[in-house]
């Protein structure tokens, strides 16, 4: 007898499916503002045509969002895929393994370090003996900063790490109080209104670190920031691009996990043009298509059920 998986979704399931059934979703996101409170906002305000819908502001963002889903607070987060592996082995900082599951991909942004335009440094290994911003201790993206560090073989010694927000980050490197600060993916309306405010310029990797990067981090991914993506970029820079992922928990029904997957399989070039994050979604999902579903399992995390009967309906998965 064939089981429920076997058959991809039993009869209920897809009547749950067809039945159109309001449902009560809650979605962690950033701290308000964030990328990925944007973020959750834009696809909350798809399923609020027909369900009841939360975005919840999370403290520590990825890491929250996976303890959110655990606790079953949470339905579905937002999370830089490298945290979702972690999370999944119960490894640091997490004290035991979580039942996460992928359900959706959000974008690929760029991650940068940006200084003063009249700042003498130009390169990531300029930083040394400098104040660097790079955001609080328990944040997702003061961890990017460790892994990227520690692949390139670079000392926290080296150099002042300061614990602060991008918002009082930007403030601070308008002052000259520090000397580079790390800056979450564009588009974001504090690196927007620091460029806009100030001259800046964006650091790049000597030759050869970028590419020792993406060879041992395999939850990077190579981006490209286009000339004016903001005021200061004066021609394309190559930097270190983190795929941000929402994901689910094992526990959480097919039917909501499908209803949320398809509405932004559906309606992805909609969300591109509300905003510009999901600018790429729809290629993203076009990955699908030609890599397989591996490419959206990243860190060993599985595609939930619900997600790949979603890509199954759409056409992106056989």
């Amino acid at each position: 007898m064939q089981s429920c998986w076997e058959k991809l979704f039993c009869p209920s399931i897809r009547n749950k499916i067809k039945g159109s059934q309001t449902m009560h979703i809650r979605i962690g996101t950033s701290e308000i503002g964030g990328t990925f409170h944007r973020q959750g906002e834009a696809v909350a305000d798809l399923l609020r045509t027909k369900h009841t819908v939360e975005t919840e502001p999370v403290a520590g963002s990825s890491v929250g969002s996976a303890l959110g889903l655990h606790s079953g607070d949470l339905q579905f987060g937002f999370s830089a895929s490298n945290w979702i592996g972690r999370a999944l082995r119960g490894e640091d900082p997490f004290k035991e393994p979580i039942g996460i599951r992928m359900a959706a991909p959000a974008n690929v942004g760029p991650m940068f370090f940006v200084v003063r335009a009249d700042s003498d440094l130009h390169t990531i290994d300029d930083m040394k003996g400098r104040k660097v911003a790079v955001n609080f201790a328990d944040s997702g993206m003061y961890q990017h900063t460790r892994t990227i560090f520690g692949i390139l073989g670079i000392s926290f010694d080296e150099f002042e790490p300061v614990h602060i927000g991008f918002e009082e980050g930007s403030a601070k490197l308008k002052s000259g109080e520090i000397d580079a600060q790390w800056q979450c993916p564009i588009p974001n309306p504090i690196m927007t209104e620091l460029a806009d405010s100030t001259n800046v310029r964006v650091l790049e990797y000597a030759p050869g670190q970028l590419e020792k990067i993406l060879d041992e981090a395999t939850f990077y991914r190579r981006a490209v920031m286009p000339v004016e993506a903001f005021r200061g970029i004066a021609q394309e820079t190559a930097q270190v691009g983190v795929l941000n992922v929402i994901a689910t928990h094992e526990r959480v029904e097919d039917a909501l996990v499908h209803e949320f997957v398809s509405s932004m399989v559906n309606n992805a070039r909609e969300l591109g043009q509300k905003l510009e994050l999901y600018r790429g979604l729809a290629d993203l999902f076009g990955e699908l298509k030609t890599e397989g579903q591996s490419v959206f399992e990243p860190g060993g995390v599985a595609l939930h059920p619900g997600a790949i009967q979603a890509y199954r309906d759409a056409g992106l998965l056989k």
